[in-house]
């Protein structure tokens, strides 16, 4: 019989565990197991960050793709999604908007949308840097080539973040059409920690097909990277894809998966989802007290909220931004933590 807290006080102590060991811990452990982690988790995170929690200002400036992937709301096929476009105006304001709520990081997040061309971003990223110099600048958009990666940093890009969804290439293929590429994804993540850039990656936890093996391999691919922010929240169903009708994933085991995360890479930037709020109303409290350390807040026009449907339910579509964060600080205030007026860098960056 595996002795999952032995296993939890091993992960503790060295940071690492085997595959085989991953496995047993994802699958066996109780719920004793997983307070004994986040208990471990809150004491790792406190000694490297102490209470400080750091805002990421959403900015969701389209909602059209090029991709197809079976999970998501506004894949390229799903004809009912109305489609929108921040303006450069739009997204600008909604940094001043941000900066004055005590935003020192923004979060440009997208689909693959071509309309975004390089010369459009590289304005926007310098005209963000030049306005906010204290502030850091976060893109999340998608694969790119490394020469178009090197332009956005050279801008003055500071993040990126890429979730890599699954390190199973197996599993990679059940959840994308063919012509996307596994190999592809993953060499966009290298680029980027070639390039310079502090890297997010991250995983889907309950997504079709998934086993504790994939998810065993998820963190030792994390750990191979060494990527500076990992996101990771509950697979949740969307009406208009291919797996409307599939279960959700659980905030029990992304809770679990949170925990072993912190206790393997101490230093690690670790949000606290909407999704993981989303199919749990004090979700994102909790993902604080697994070991978790960010949340992301929407900046986004609230008339565009709405429309960037990644999957159904999403909360925080509706109130003004001023109204989220206030709302927001409250809750991790119950949490016996505070936000904290930060970039928030990873502690092992610098640029």
């Amino acid at each position: 019989m595996v002795n999952c807290k032995t296993l939890i006080s091993n992960l503790e102590e060295t940071n690492f565990l085997e595959k085989e060991e991953f496995v047993e811990l994802i699958a066996q452990h109780s719920e004793e197991d997983a307070r004994f982690l986040f208990e471990r988790a809150r004491a790792v995170r406190e000694r490297f960050f102490g209470k400080s929690v750091y805002l990421r200002g959403l900015i969701e400036i389209s909602n059209y793709c090029a991709n197809d992937c079976y999970y998501c709301g506004i894949r390229r096929g799903n004809a009912s999604v109305e489609r929108y476009r921040l303006t450069e105006e739009d997204i600008l304001c909604c940094c001043e908007e941000g900066y004055q709520l005590g935003f020192r990081t923004f979060v440009m997040q997208g689909g693959e949308d071509a309309h975004f061309t390089d010369e459009l971003l590289v304005r926007l990223i310098r005209e963000i840097k030049n306005r906010y110099p204290d502030c850091a600048v976060t893109l999340s958009l998608g694969e790119r080539t490394k020469e178009r990666y090197q332009k956005y940093y050279d801008a003055g890009a500071d993040r990126y973040l890429l979730r890599h969804e699954t390190a199973n290439a197996q599993h990679y293929a059940q959840l994308h059409p063919a012509w996307m590429s596994h190999e592809r994804r993953i060499q966009c993540l290298w680029d980027l920690k070639e390039i310079g850039y502090q890297v997010g990656t991250g995983f889907m936890v309950g997504s079709p097909y998934q086993t504790p093996e994939y998810l065993a391999e998820d963190m030792l691919f994390i750990k191979k990277l060494q990527p500076q922010m990992v996101g990771i929240g509950p697979f949740v169903p969307h009406h208009a894809t291919p797996f409307a009708n599939e279960t959700g994933g659980t905030a029990e085991l992304t809770l679990f998966m949170l925990g072993l995360l912190r206790l393997m890479m101490p230093e690690l930037l670790l949000p606290s989802t909407t999704a993981l709020g989303t199919i749990d109303k004090t979700g994102r409290e909790k993902g604080l007290l697994a070991g978790a350390n960010v949340v992301m807040p929407n900046l986004s026009p609230v008339s565009v909220r709405k429309k960037y449907d990644l999957y159904d339910n999403k909360i925080c579509t509706g109130d003004e931004s001023a109204q989220c964060v206030n709302c927001l600080g409250v809750r991790i205030a119950t949490t016996g933590y505070q936000v904290e007026v930060a970039r928030g860098d990873a502690p092992d960056w610098r640029r």
